[in-house]
């Protein structure tokens, strides 16, 4: 993950409050509803360190008050949510065909979202069109939220130290500082920025926003590219990315060494054998036909062997994450998914059958298949921003 202005850490009385409150915020995000008292008990901090911290976190709005809870013969205390009415969270997603813009708030609820195509534009014209749309996008949730800043999920590998994406082969960019293109064309009004991959800051949406904590989440993002994102989650949400942000660019990996071209340039990658672009060069679809409408036209008896064996691809793929990374949980999104039962079946049943060989008493891990995930990455990408804003110590909550 890049970002444009790093956090800054210091050591004072002011840093110890601003954990203080990072670490209630993160008990209410995960459990709405309690109140100060739990937070007491949850947190380990003292009734009056808490109330003071709870104080300030309503002032600023971070914290709302909600109805009042009993428990036991004690006062009743007011349990508490994320406030919903005082910040801006914006994600932005620059996907292969089009701009999938989000803007949310603290808790990932949309409160304006948009799709742009931009027909395979240069990384320039990309993000001139991406600025316009983020200022309408700003301006359509009116003037009353603070808007704490603007993160871009982009479908390649990004830098970790730096915000540079190292390719995009499916746009065909190569090194591009897009965070640089996408700030000669906004206000100095925006807050922070930052970038990072789609696939990953997807995982970290789902993670962010969950009502419970996940130990460690791999969403698998099988579109028109194929990528995942892992994100850890012992204590704080953490997305591995890898010394060159390589990580996850399952896509790439080789499942048939003397196969066939891949966009990427090697032979027999993953992408050669189940994407959206695979399957739309076998069945001679256009890049702008919608896949699985297109698909469900053509004879059965062509598409279904065809689905099949890329289903199993995507089997084999689920099987090689499952036992490099394990994660605790897997979800499946993308245009892929639009495929059904044909694609999915054989993917599933696959991964099932393989996964516990190696340990036959470990608990089966059922993936998760998105329905709609078309602004996954984006919403994540409004997550991160949140994330990395309440970790700043000189941006006191």
């Amino acid at each position: 993950m890049a970002v444009l202005h790093p956090p800054r850490f210091s050591g004072d009385l002011g840093s110890l409050k601003q954990r203080n409150r990072r670490a209630l915020l993160d008990l209410v995000r995960h459990t709405p509803g309690l109140t100060r008292a739990e937070l007491a008990q949850r947190s380990g901090l003292t009734k009056m360190t808490v109330g003071n911290a709870v104080q300030a976190l309503l002032g600023g709005g971070w914290l709302t008050e909600g109805e009042l809870h009993r428990n036991g013969s004690g006062r009743p205390g007011r349990a508490l949510h994320p406030g919903e009415q005082h910040h801006l969270l914006l994600g932005v997603e620059v996907g292969v065909d089009e701009l999938r813009l989000m803007a949310c708030t603290l808790t990932g609820r949309p409160l304006a979202q948009r799709c742009l195509g931009h027909n395979g534009a240069a990384p320039g014209e990309a993000a001139r069109l991406l600025a316009r749309e983020l200022i309408a996008l700003r301006a359509a949730c009116g003037t009353g939220r603070r808007l704490l800043g603007m993160g871009v999920a982009l479908p390649g590998p990004v830098m970790p130290d730096e915000p540079l994406l190292g390719l995009a082969p499916n746009l065909g960019w190569r090194r591009v500082r897009f965070l640089d293109l996408l700030d000669a064309h906004l206000p100095d009004d925006f807050g922070l920025r930052l970038m990072d991959n789609e696939s990953s800051l997807a995982a970290f949406g789902e993670v962010w926003f969950a009502h419970r904590r996940v130990p460690s989440l791999l969403y698998l993002n099988a579109d028109i590219g194929i990528g995942s994102g892992l994100v850890e989650n012992s204590g704080a949400a953490r997305i591995i990315s890898g010394v060159h942000g390589l990580a996850g660019e399952v896509g790439h990996t080789l499942l048939a060494p003397d196969g066939a071209l891949c966009r990427c340039g090697n032979r027999g990658c993953a992408e050669t054998l189940v994407s959206g672009w695979m399957l739309r060069e076998r069945f001679g679809l256009s890049a702008d036909d919608d896949l699985a409408a297109a698909v469900a036209r053509l004879p059965t008896r062509e598409t279904a062997p065809v689905l099949a064996r890329a289903g199993r691809a995507l089997g084999v793929l689920l099987h090689n994450l499952h036992h490099s990374l394990n994660p605790a949980e897997i979800v499946i999104g993308g245009e892929l998914t639009t495929l059904g039962e044909t694609l999915l079946s054989p993917a599933l049943k696959a991964f099932a059958e393989s996964q516990r060989r190696l340990l036959p008493d470990a608990p089966l891990v059922v993936p998760e298949v998105l329905s709609d995930s078309r602004f996954m990455a984006a919403r994540g990408a409004a997550a991160r921003v949140l994330d990395v804003t309440l970790a700043q110590q000189s941006e006191p909550v």
